[in-house]
């Protein structure tokens, strides 16, 4: 056991009590680097570890008995301050950092098969006094502060929300770990909440769509280039599915017994969301699927359909170059899914069926994409009220007057 550090001035609610009632608390070095900090209150005293980090933890025994729980004596501030700031042994005390969370993040995503690059590109982007900062005293407004920063040093915003949305998910497991102590879950939920760009309310922009001959000339180019690389964008253009999911296919995944009809059993992207893994059969072209049967056969049972290819979006837009086509070149893969659900919105098919082949939800496709749902709303017509009919032959016009 550790020994007790003296002070005279803390010793005791006697001495205590003489102090000056102040915001700034009255310290004692309870070993390097750590602090007791006590505040001297009208009411009774508060207690507080300080270790590069500020805790409150109990209050001080100025006017009644201690409990060592709520209430402590200076002794038992200290034994409890060390406790706090070192952690005990086997089952550690010790506040979780925020590099401790993304460590868990990172191995939890591993455990559950998610996607590890969710931990440790969020790393990169976080300053070593933010990775030591202690989970339960982040605020608001630094964790507001920090996603800012990203923009403001030349991140989209759009990718400052999707890291801010991993580092959500990290800080959230630590509180779903340590439910008594990590209470400020509201700054992570308020702090890092997706902002909208001005006009972020409107659907992709048109160029997000591409029509079919010119997706099927990206298609043979990527082939041109490399087959791993056309089979992969393929696969991306035929199903309209995310990379992270086209990923995941084995090759018993396709089912093309009926030639004429082959699906794709296709899992489901979890988007952070605990829940069992699922699949969903989805219908694809014999042409796709004889292509996936001879990479199957090539690549054997054991393997999955597809490896990563690193810098896709980089080879897409050189792609886009060479073909000369008058297309954004700042396009990536992603338009292959946008133009896949503007597809099937323009031929009618039930929103309902869209979302449930892509992955997705009425509600984010009818926000998504309302300019072209506008456009396909002719059905609609169809219900309207014939005010252009003539009257019933057994109606009676009345006179006037």
């Amino acid at each position: 056991m550790a020994r007790s550090v003296y002070s005279d001035k803390l010793k005791n609610r006697t001495n205590r009590l003489k102090l000056a009632i102040r915001k700034k608390p009255y310290k004692a070095q309870v070993a390097p680097g750590i602090f007791l900090a006590y505040r001297r209150n009208e009411g009774p005293g508060t207690w507080s570890v300080q270790a590069g980090w500020l805790k409150r933890f109990a209050i001080a025994d100025d006017f009644e008995n201690a409990n060592n729980k709520s209430v402590m004596t200076f002794y038992q501030a200290q034994a409890h301050a060390l406790k706090m700031a070192r952690g005990s042994e086997g089952d550690s005390d010790k506040p979780v950092t925020v590099a401790e969370a993304i460590d868990a993040y990172e191995t939890d995503l591993a455990a559950r098969g998610g996607i590890k690059y969710n931990a440790t590109s969020l790393r990169g982007h976080l300053s070593p006094a933010m990775l030591s900062k202690v989970v339960m005293l982040l605020t608001e407004t630094e964790l507001s502060d920090w996603r800012n920063g990203l923009v403001a040093k030349g991140l989209k915003l759009s990718s400052a929300n999707r890291i801010g949305k991993s580092f959500k998910a990290a800080l959230a497991l630590a509180a779903k770990r340590d439910k008594k102590r990590i209470t400020n879950s509201a700054a992570w939920k308020e702090g890092l909440k997706p902002q909208k760009a001005k006009g972020s309310n409107a659907p992709p922009r048109d160029n997000y769509y591409l029509p079919d001959g010119t997706i099927l000339a990206i298609v043979r180019e990527c082939y041109v280039e490399d087959a791993d690389f056309g089979a992969l964008i393929d696969t991306l253009a035929g199903t309209g599915v995310r990379e992270s999911q086209a990923l995941k296919l084995w090759p018993d995944d396709l089912q093309d017994d009926d030639a004429e009809a082959p699906r794709l059993m296709m899992h489901c992207s979890a988007k952070g969301r605990d829940r069992d893994p699922e699949q969903r059969a989805l219908p694809i072209t014999p042409k796709l699927a004889e292509m996936l049967r001879a990479r199957a056969i090539a690549r054997g049972a054991n393997r999955l359909l597809f490896d990563r290819i690193w810098n896709l979006s980089a080879r897409f837009r050189a792609v886009l170059e060479r073909l000369d086509l008058d297309l954004d070149l700042s396009l990536t893969p992603y338009t292959l899914r946008h133009s896949s659900i503007i597809r099937q919105i323009r031929s009618n098919t039930p929103l309902r069926l869209i979302a449930f082949t892509h992955d997705t939800s009425v509600v984010e496709i009818e926000r998504t994409y309302a300019r072209y749902l506008n456009h396909a709303s002719d059905d609609a017509r169809k219900g309207l009220l014939a005010d252009a009919m003539p009257p019933a032959d057994n109606v009676v016009r009345l006179a006037r007057g």
